[in-house]
C-alpha cells in the first residue's frame, strides 16, 4: 500500500466515523427528551395507579396537579421576594 492509499482508507474510515457519531449523538438528544416527557406525562397521569380503582387515579391526579401548581405558586413568590425586590 502506498502513501496515497493510506490516506485514502484514513480519510474514509475518519468520514465513517463522523457519520456514525452524528447519527448517534441525534438519536441519543431525541431519545432523552422523548424518555423525559413520556415519563411526566406517564406521572401527572396516574399511570402508576391500580387502573380498576378509579378513585385512586383521580386522586392521583389531583394530588399530582395540587402539587405542580404549588411548586409553580411558591417560585413565584420567592422570585417576587427575593429577587425582584
Amino acid at each position: 500500500m502506498n502513501r496515497h492509499e493510506k490516506e485514502e482508507a484514513r480519510r474514509r474510515e475518519a468520514l465513517r466515523d463522523l457519520e456514525r457519531v452524528g447519527e448517534t449523538a441525534e438519536v441519543i438528544g431525541t431519545s432523552a427528551f422523548t424518555r423525559a416527557a413520556k415519563g411526566a406525562f406517564d406521572h401527572f397521569s396516574a399511570s402508576d395507579a391500580n387502573a380498576g380503582d378509579w378513585t385512586e387515579v383521580w386522586g392521583k391526579r389531583i394530588a399530582r396537579a395540587m402539587s405542580l401548581i404549588i411548586l409553580i405558586a411558591l417560585a413565584v413568590h420567592l422570585t417576587v421576594t427575593y429577587i425582584l425586590k
